[in-house]
């Protein structure tokens, strides 16, 4: 109780701190017209307050009972034993704990759910309509709904976005598009940007393919928060110059990104009809700074003890016993409560749920407003001063994707839809499409860092999210990621060490999903290596990773393997060339 108390008063001082601070932006900066860059000015640091600890004794799994695993470990000597439920097993292997439901609620209002993913039209401009067919049917086939098309101001993008929405009518699909008016880049100072907007929007408002929601035509934005158009106030600008101008009128559902505290959403009541929490898909609050502060601010008495897992979280690991319990330090734990949270869901939910008679009601609607949530596997961009001047991630350990997903089924009641950032930000390391199309000068981060294997775990949780069940496991598969190199490591890179690099820890990360009881085996050497036993159902399991390694995973049962994975081009690199904290990520599928 003591943990939750200094935790929770920690993070209301953290929330009023962070209550004005400006959002991150992305604008426009090439000089090359088939290349897509984004400087980061200040990313806006949303209020955030922890869960409460819940249990944290049971294996985490979804759709099935939580028994405890037995483990065995060997090391170099290749020893091994079998302890029991209760003795403590070897600090080499974390088990998460958070249970999962049985069933997701269901959703008192009937309303159908959709899942869709930010796909950056700056990034397409070697693009064909094959090129869109092959994204279209991939994304669709990994439970995606649609895309939320990025427009920025280069002079073809218009035309990508045309071969778009024509590759989403042959594909015969039920796939959907909308745009995404990327206001870091598009110009709204005076009434003709905002008529440029407007031309954008009617191209494609009465396409078979258009995304509609209520029988309105669904527009978003990346930011718009400071556009006027020549008016004065920003509300009076999208009000008077696009959602209610002539044109728009009764025709559009606006869903902007806008970077504001969530009490002024009163401002908008006349302009939003709903509202799209794009930082909510990381712990954007959680930097070295804070984890600092939050480690000084728990009790003196705290044991701590050192591992080989690295980093701020991953350097005072408890002793093997806690594992057993928690598999978590008490710094970890308390961190942890902000991995996937649900609080500025939360936030911007009460701020909407406080304007049902202006903003639901807008264009005779008399339903609440719609709301978007984000969920997004990792962050990572490498800019340097003398190019967009970006370089830090966020915290994505701890199986940030499959966390936050299960946070969004868990609230489904209260989600209308979920945007998967992102399918193709290279330069952020967080896409989920193939690498393909033209990059922001991104390669020396993403060459080799293939990120489609998580579109498997996106197909499970999109499911779960819109049907309120989780899926049956028809065949057995593993899932791995981790960093190419330690999180201390030294390199002799100009850019140098990004912002907040002591965050993450020095290992590999695995989520099964099971079709019976099974065994797994995690290995970063020929001579070490892990063995879970783990019930039916999806499992999420921590290895450390130390200079030299690789991954390997095993599911076996009966005596046979039922699939293994064992990835090439991947080692853990103890002294890299350059700095590079994106993600390998690998799988692989039972026959």
């Amino acid at each position: 109780m003591q943990l939750i108390t200094t935790v929770l008063l920690f993070a209301f001082v953290l929330t009023l701190a962070n209550a004005s601070t400006i959002p991150f932006r992305r604008i426009r900066i090439s000089s090359h017209p088939h290349q897509r860059g984004h400087l980061s000015a200040q990313r806006r640091h949303a209020r955030f307050l922890p869960r409460q600890v819940t249990s944290t004794t049971t294996l985490a799994t979804a759709g099935t009972a939580t028994p405890q695993p037995s483990i065995t470990t060997t090391n170099s000597s290749n020893s091994s034993a079998t302890p029991s439920s209760s003795s403590a097993p070897s600090p080499s292997i974390s088990i998460d704990s958070t249970p999962q439901p049985s069933q997701p609620p269901a959703d008192d209002s009937g309303s159908q759910k959709y899942v869709v993913a930010h796909h950056i039209i700056g990034n397409t401009f070697p693009y064909t309509i094959q090129d869109w067919a092959d994204d279209i049917a991939l994304a669709h086939a990994s439970g995606i709904d649609g895309f939320a098309l990025n427009m920025g101001s280069d002079d073809w993008e218009p035309a990508r976005v045309a071969d778009a929405y024509q590759a989403a009518l042959q594909s015969g699909l039920d796939f959907k598009l909308f745009l995404s008016l990327d206001m870091s880049s598009l110009p709204c100072g005076s009434p003709a940007d905002a008529q440029g907007l407007i031309s954008l929007v009617k191209a494609h408002i009465t396409h078979p393919n258009q995304f509609q929601y209520k029988g309105r035509a669904l527009v978003s934005t990346f930011a718009g928060e400071t556009c006027q158009f020549g008016q004065g106030s920003v509300a009076d600008g999208w009000k008077t110059q696009f959602t209610r101008s002539p044109d728009l009128q009764g025709k559009i559902y606006f869903i902007p990104a806008f970077f504001i505290d969530p009490a002024t959403f009163g401002n908008f009541a006349d302009v939003m009809d709903g509202d799209f929490n794009w930082n909510s898909g990381w712990p954007i609050q959680v930097t070295t700074s804070f984890a600092q502060n939050l480690l000084n601010s728990l009790p003196a008495s705290t044991p701590n003890t050192t591992t080989s897992a690295g980093g701020i979280l991953g350097g005072v690991i408890n002793t093997a016993g806690s594992l057993a319990t928690a598999g978590l330090n008490r710094l970890q734990l308390a961190v942890s409560q902000f991995i996937g949270s649900t609080t500025t869901d939360e936030q911007h939910l009460a701020a909407l749920s406080k304007l049902p008679a202006d903003l639901g009601t807008r264009d005779t609607d008399p339903s609440r407003p719609l709301y978007m949530a984000a969920v997004s596997p990792w962050f990572f961009t490498h800019y340097g001063k003398d190019s967009f001047n970006k370089n830090f991630i966020f915290l994505s350990d701890q199986h940030l994707y499959s966390k936050r997903w299960e946070s969004l089924v868990e609230t489904r009641d209260t989600i209308d839809l979920v945007q998967v950032l992102t399918w193709n930000d290279y330069g952020e390391s967080h896409y989920v499409g193939p690498i393909k199309g033209s990059q922001p000068n991104s390669q020396a981060w993403t060459d080799g860092m293939n990120h489609t294997a998580w579109l498997g775990l996106t197909q499970y949780y999109a499911t779960a999210f819109k049907t309120g069940s989780y899926p049956t496991i028809e065949k057995d598969q593993i899932y791995m990621w981790s960093r190419p190199h330690s999180s201390s490591a030294q390199a002799p890179d100009p850019v140098g060490q990004p912002d907040n690099f002591q965050l993450p820890q020095d290992a590999i990360w695995a989520v099964v999903l099971t079709t019976a009881p099974s065994s797994v085996t995690l290995a970063t050497s020929p001579t070490t290596s892990t063995t879970v036993n783990v019930p039916a159902g999806l499992t999420k399991l921590t290895m450390p990773i130390s200079a030299g390694g690789t991954m390997k995973g095993t599911i076996t049962r009966n005596g046979g393997t039922v699939v293994e994975l064992n990835p090439t081009g991947f080692t853990f690199q103890g002294s890299p060339k350059n700095y590079n904290f994106n993600a390998f990520v690998a799988s692989a599928t039972a026959d």
